[in-house]
């Protein structure tokens, strides 16, 4: 679970914080670590062919969509996720949205209030896919 050794990823790289009392207005491309534990409003993308991972604690809030290889959820999304590789779905997670996932641990009290739904490794819905989606969605928002 969340923090435990058992949890088998990590990513190595720099790690940023949106720590507990910080509010982020717009969409956030990263690579490496994002650990969340304020509020982001946008979506947040990992920079494709780059390994990524986005660890949502604490009373961290997303209000957007998702798409990381690596997702540990224990706060709020109100959203969908993309996770291309790995998703933890920790006892306090709740995420209004739908989730799209290549494997995923769900822990007792998680909540997903949207539908779940596998990713092949044949679909053309992997990594690629979903940065690509990722980018086409930001260029579809900024050109309105």
């Amino acid at each position: 679970m969340l923090g435990s050794k058992k949890s088998g990823f990590s990513v190595s790289g720099n790690t940023t914080l949106v720590s507990q009392d910080t509010v982020i207005v717009g969409d956030v491309r990263f690579s490496g670590n994002l650990d969340i534990e304020g509020l982001v409003q946008g979506n947040i993308v990992a920079e494709p062919g780059k390994d990524a991972l986005v660890r949502l604690v604490g009373k961290g809030r997303v209000e957007g969509d998702i798409r990381v290889p690596c997702v540990i959820i224990n706060g709020e999304i109100i959203g969908d996720v993309y996770s291309s590789k790995q998703l933890e779905l920790a006892s306090k997670a709740k995420v209004k949205g739908n989730v799209f996932y290549t494997l995923v641990e769900m822990a007792a009290g998680s909540e997903v209030n949207g539908s779940l739904t596998h990713l092949g490794e044949g679909d053309a819905s992997g990594e690629e896919a979903a940065a690509t989606a990722a980018n086409d969605a930001l260029a579809k928002k900024k050109g309105n």
